[in-house]
């Protein structure tokens, strides 16, 4: 094997998993997480085999899904720091942080329940993950004056995750954001 043939390999082997990442979570979005693995296959493209060599358990895709997805709510929150208006990008990034959660819980849930261990492990990850990008993203909209600085980190995404459980609604969700965003004054939320 030629060192060129064996990049050309690693490349396939990561179109193949892009591919496969991309067919689960569309697969996923439109029949749930017990959506036949075959079809997945056959929807990336790549044979029974490439899919049980990148991902061996219904578990292994599942979660390989869902830690997707946290690290690009996480990459969305790291480019909204970056973006004027402090206060307004932190209400942005929670809106999205309370959709994930509301309509991706059966996901995470599935990809992780069978193993309690990993799923400790897995859900500590994506939390820490998850609290870093609001705590950078509060402070800086703290700094602002665009939001109390009495509020901690921890609490903002307790009411927030309250929210996001009570629901599988996106809109519902955001509505509700909005109400504790702009609090009970009397003041209509903006929709």
């Amino acid at each position: 094997m030629t060192a060129t043939s064996g990049r050309a390999r690693r490349a396939d082997a990561a179109r193949n998993a892009r591919l496969l990442l991309a067919a689960a979570r569309a697969l996923f979005d439109e029949h749930g997480p017990d959506v036949a693995l075959d079809e997945v296959a056959r929807r990336a493209g790549v044979g029974n085999a490439t899919l049980y060599r990148h991902y061996p358990t219904r578990g292994d895709l599942l979660v390989a899904v869902y830690a997707d997805e946290v690290a690009a709510l996480c990459d969305q929150g790291a480019a909204l720091l970056h973006a004027p208006a402090p206060g307004e990008v932190f209400y942005t990034w929670l809106e999205a942080f309370a959709v994930h959660v509301a309509t991706r819980r059966t996901l995470a849930f599935a990809g992780t329940d069978h193993d309690g261990e990993r799923r400790t492990a897995l859900f500590d990850r994506w939390h820490t993950s998850m609290t870093s990008t609001a705590d950078k993203l509060l402070s800086r909209a703290q700094e602002a004056g665009e939001v109390r600085t009495d509020l901690t980190v921890t609490e903002v995404l307790m009411l927030t995750n309250a929210i996001a459980v009570s629901d599988t609604d996106a809109t519902r969700v955001r509505r509700l954001l909005a109400i504790l965003r702009h609090g009970f004054s009397g003041q209509a939320a903006a929709d």
